[in-house]
């Protein structure tokens, strides 16, 4: 069942388009992703369908109902914010059960409501704390509280984790990803961290410029970007793109022939896409493009070598072993895997396997 239902949305601040003619479907119980630069429209795009901004055109449907016009607080969502906003005064117990307490609900459900949620959230021991008491996580869980009690029809995170350290950030992925999972709930998740978007999402939407650029599971779109915006916008660190050209079906890539178990169904000047773990790195009298170490960067886990190659404004990054020798100043060949290069069009766009 589509849970969301967004059709040829548009919005306009005067003369400036910020969402330009979006539709999307969502499932219920589907945790979609929205992803994209700074000042891309997913947050506003997220506010729409909360009913915090208006709609310039188009229409927004939650369980099969126009809700386009209808105020904020009748459309079954809720919301989680990048701040807490938590009120200050009020112990975690009454945070999480204001709005019921709004809504004229008996206290004994309240409670019952409260406990129930807190238990979900592992925050039982902290009901008669106050904000201050409480660390970034947990006053992040209470604000997520805050929204499971009402059970809404959609939940909506506004970047929710962006004020959170790097270690707390990760653990909080994952207690969204359970309560998802234990909840079945239909989840829209904003964040311009690709990481996040990558380890949580059922699909990622792609925003850029106002517009869906790209619309699939996670390894879909780094696998298959449609065009050089999300291939370069997924995966960290970023796709190498380099000058090639194809030629009787074979690939040359910035003046070395890259070999492929398929030919390329296309002709000219191209542009290549390589990630950083499908390029090999040679021995310079081996051949391939070359180019001298700028950087070794070793993040534990992994190794990347930054590479300055001639006649290219950026450095080409490779994966390496975490055993590898090779050292800033040394001077390397670099084949990229033939069956791994993406090809892109003058328009940026994806050329057909």
């Amino acid at each position: 069942m589509t849970q969301l239902a967004l059709r040829s949305i548009r919005k306009s601040y005067g003369a400036l388009e910020v969402i330009r003619g979006v539709d999307l479907d969502v499932a219920e119980g589907e945790f979609v992703v929205f992803v994209g630069p700074s000042g891309c429209g997913k947050s506003t795009m997220l506010r729409m369908i909360a009913g915090l901004e208006d709609v310039t055109d188009g229409t927004i449907g939650i369980a099969g109902q126009d809700v386009t016009t209808t105020a904020p607080a009748k459309r079954e969502i809720a919301m989680v914010f990048q701040s807490y906003a938590l009120f200050p005064h009020m112990t975690v117990a009454e945070n999480i059960g204001f709005g019921l307490k709004l809504s004229g609900l008996a206290k004994e459900e309240i409670s019952r409501r409260v406990d129930e949620v807190a238990n979900t959230l592992q925050i039982s021991p902290l009901l008669e704390r106050v904000p201050r008491e409480l660390s970034g996580g947990q006053r992040q869980r209470v604000a997520i509280g805050r929204a499971i009690i009402r059970q809404p029809k959609i939940f909506l995170f506004d970047e929710p984790l962006s004020n959170l350290d790097a270690a707390l950030r990760v653990q909080m992925r994952l207690e969204i990803a359970r309560l998802h999972a234990r909840l079945g709930a239909t989840m829209i998740y904003v964040t311009h961290d690709q990481t996040e978007a990558m380890t949580l999402a059922d699909r990622i939407i792609v925003f850029n410029k106002g517009k869906i650029e790209q619309v699939g599971a996670p390894m879909e779109l780094y696998e298959r970007p449609a065009n050089t915006f999300v291939a370069g916008f997924i995966g960290a660190p970023s796709m190498n793109f380099l000058p090639a050209s194809v030629r009787g079906g074979n690939l040359t890539v910035h003046g070395t022939p890259v070999q492929r178990s398929r030919p390329w169904n296309a002709a000219g000047t191209v542009t290549a896409g390589v990630r950083p773990e499908h390029v090999t790195i040679l021995p310079p009298e081996h051949g391939g493009i070359r180019g001298r170490v700028e950087l070794i960067e070793r993040l534990g886990a992994q190794t990347y070598a930054y590479v300055e190659a001639e006649g290219l404004s950026d450095p080409i990054t490779l994966a390496v072993p975490n055993e590898s020798n090779v050292s800033a100043g040394d001077v390397v060949g670099m084949l990229p895997i033939g069956d791994k290069v993406h090809a892109f069009d003058r328009d940026g766009v994806a050329l057909a396997d």
